[in-house]
This record gives structure tokens, C-alpha cells and sequence, in this order.
């Protein structure tokens, strides 16, 4: 390595001697310079008739930095300088929760410690006879069935630390409060499963699965294919309302509340119309007054678009009713070393079918 030799006081004197020109070529032989960002004497990184060298007002010479970045090149300022934050909160959406709205009534079947629910089923039976003073024919009894169901008991944990809440508090995200609502949309989400399909392994059935339902009709016709008419659409209705009164013995009639339920797919096929500008929904208005169209995505199934016609009540009971023994039990809330931890629980009993004569079915729509 090689060593220089400095003089100060000798190169001042030779500068004030006019003699800069012949110290300037000496310097540029010697590739000397004068960094102030590296506090020392160092070699040139750059050809050495790029080096300027000045005289201050004192006769001192100036040691100018380099004329040459040590940084990158600027691109500008940070991107996330100009980015904006929008303060509101956009949830994805998901299928709507339907069963409830579908069946008409959502009741609770005694509490969280339920196991099962027994219901009491009686017909009335008997037979008459002609009348003689001492004939003792004729006879009349109840007949009682007890059906039940088995609840389902079913929880989640929510759970937060304090830096991660702090830091999308940062992003003004109240972390601790979406984890509950995360946790109750899961929750009402699988509950809304358990009325269409019950849970397996269980006497727990759903509004689509259970076994006491009649077996459905089939449709004449796909319903959204292009050669479907509305007339086609509003005979297959027609079907399932004479279905309704053949199973029920004639208590059902034109007039009684009912729900059409079907997948929002088959539900705009009702707005086909006919040759006189009549969609079937009008036609279905016309000759059922108190008719109610709902739509779940649950009825588009593996083996076809099916649709179900429900009696909202049959001589003043709900024909069916979605139920729980527990809606949501918010347990005891943990404190840890730096976080919290929640368990949520609820139970269902699926949906309970009173009168399964009154649903008719259709597949195939």
C-alpha cells in the first residue's frame, strides 16, 4: 500500500506562489482526493481531470466531495406517500341465509343441555255402527306417536394478541370485534346448513333430507331450457298443488298460505311469458292469492334444480319450524400473557316437519 506525505503549510505557500497549476497536474499524476463523506485521503473513482480543484477567500484550498453519487439514483418518493386509505370496510359477500324465511318460523326446543326433543303426534280413530238398543259396536280411541329429534351441539374460537390488534388498529380495523362477527357469520352460516340438511350420524333431519317427506314429482320439462314455455312452468306449479291436496285429503286449498321454494336459477325462469305477455308469475298470483315466492341456492342439488311448495300452516301449527335448544352461548373470555382467547357455542335441532303432507316436491325444474 502505498503512503503519501502531506505538507499543509508548503502547499499553501505554493499556492500563494502561483504555482497551483503544476500542484493540479502533480495531484492528478498521484490520483489524490479530498472526500469529506470518507473523512480521509483516498484514491479517485473518477478520471482525475473531473476533479475540480478551488482556492477559498482565505487562500485555503477546498476539498469538494466527489462529484459522484454514493447513493442510487432517485426514483421519486415512496409510493405508499401518495397512497389513500379508505376508512370504510367491505365485507365479501355470501349466499343469503334463507331456511328460516323458507319454513316461516324458528322456535327454541328447550336449552343447551338438551340432548333430544320428543314431540306428541295423536289421531283420532274409530268406526260407527247402526244403532240398537243393545248393540255394542262402534268405537273410537286416539292413537299417539312420539317422534323426536336429537340436538347438535357445535362451537369455534375467536382469539387475538395485542400486537397484532394494535397494528390493524394502525389500519383503523377493530381486529377484536371482526373476529366476533367473523365467528358469528361461520356460526349462522352452519346453521342455516343444518335446517336444509340436518347433521349426519343424528336423528337431526333438514327441510330437504328428511325422511318423512313425499317423494318429489318429476318436472315435464327443464325450466330455463330455451323450449320451456310458461304455460309448461305453471303446469308443473299446478302438479305440485294437486299433490298438496291429495296428500293432505282436500284440507289444502287454493286460498291457504303456501311458499314456493326454489334456487334464484329456476326463479327466473318464472318470468317466461306466454302469447298473451303473462309471465307464470303473474298467472301463479292470479290463481294462488297467498302465494309467496322464496329463493335459497341450497335447491340447486347434485341431482337437479329442485323445488318445493310448503303450507304455512295446516288448522292454525306450522306444518314445519327450524329449531335450536342454544342460539349462541359466548363463553368465559381468557386472558393470556399477551392475547385473549373466546369460545362461541350453539346447537341446533335442524328443521322439524310436523305435517310432511304439507310439502310437495318437484325435481328436475
Amino acid at each position: 500500500m502505498k503512503k503519501f506525505v502531506f505538507d499543509r503549510a508548503a502547499f499553501n505557500a505554493a499556492i500563494a506562489a502561483g504555482q497551483e497549476q503544476t500542484l493540479v497536474q502533480n495531484l492528478a499524476r498521484q490520483g489524490i482526493t479530498f472526500d469529506a463523506r470518507l473523512g480521509k485521503i483516498g484514491f479517485l473513482k473518477k478520471d482525475p481531470s473531473e476533479i475540480e480543484i478551488r482556492l477559498a477567500a482565505d487562500g485555503q484550498l477546498v476539498c469538494d466531495a466527489q462529484p459522484e453519487l454514493v447513493t442510487l439514483n432517485n426514483a421519486g418518493i415512496p409510493a405508499w406517500m401518495t397512497n389513500f386509505m379508505d376508512p370504510a370496510s367491505y365485507e365479501v359477500m355470501l349466499s343469503p341465509l334463507e331456511a328460516t324465511e323458507i319454513v316461516g318460523a324458528e322456535t327454541q326446543k328447550g336449552d343447551w343441555t338438551t340432548t333430544m326433543a320428543t314431540f306428541k303426534m295423536t289421531e283420532y280413530v274409530g268406526e260407527v255402527s247402526s244403532y240398537g238398543d243393545f248393540n255394542n259396536n262402534g268405537m273410537t280411541k286416539v292413537n299417539v306417536n312420539f317422534p323426536h329429534r336429537q340436538s347438535y351441539l357445535y362451537q369455534s374460537f375467536i382469539q387475538w394478541g395485542e400486537l397484532e390488534a394494535e397494528r390493524y388498529g394502525q389500519a383503523q380495523v377493530a381486529w377484536a370485534a371482526e373476529n366476533r362477527n367473523s365467528a358469528m357469520s361461520v356460526m349462522n352460516r352452519y346453521q342455516n346448513d343444518t335446517y336444509f340438511y340436518g347433521v349426519s350420524g343424528l336423528l337431526n333431519y333438514g327441510l330437504l333430507n328428511d325422511p318423512s317427506l313425499y317423494a318429489p314429482i318429476a318436472a315435464t320439462a327443464a325450466w330455463n331450457a330455451t323450449g320451456t314455455t310458461a304455460e309448461q312452468i305453471y303446469e308443473d306449479v299446478r302438479r305440485m298443488f294437486a299433490k298438496l291436496q291429495r296428500q293432505s285429503n282436500g284440507v289444502v286449498d287454493a286460498k291457504s298460505p303456501m311458499t314456493l321454494a326454489l334456487s334464484p336459477y329456476s326463479d327466473a325462469a318464472l318470468d317466461k311469458t306466454n302469447q298473451y305477455g303473462l309471465s307464470t308469475r303473474d298467472q301463479l298470483a292470479k290463481h294462488y292469492p297467498n302465494l309467496t315466492i322464496k329463493t335459497a341456492v341450497q335447491y340447486t342439488t347434485s341431482a337437479g334444480e329442485l323445488v318445493q311448495l310448503l303450507v304455512n300452516q295446516v288448522m292454525g301449527k306450522r306444518v314445519a319450524e327450524t329449531a335450536f335448544n342454544s342460539k349462541l352461548r359466548s363463553h368465559a373470555l381468557i386472558t393470556g400473557h399477551s392475547g385473549w382467547s373466546q369460545k362461541l357455542s350453539a346447537g341446533t335441532f335442524g328443521t322439524i316437519i310436523y305435517y310432511p303432507f304439507g310439502i310437495a316436491q318437484l325435481l328436475g325444474a
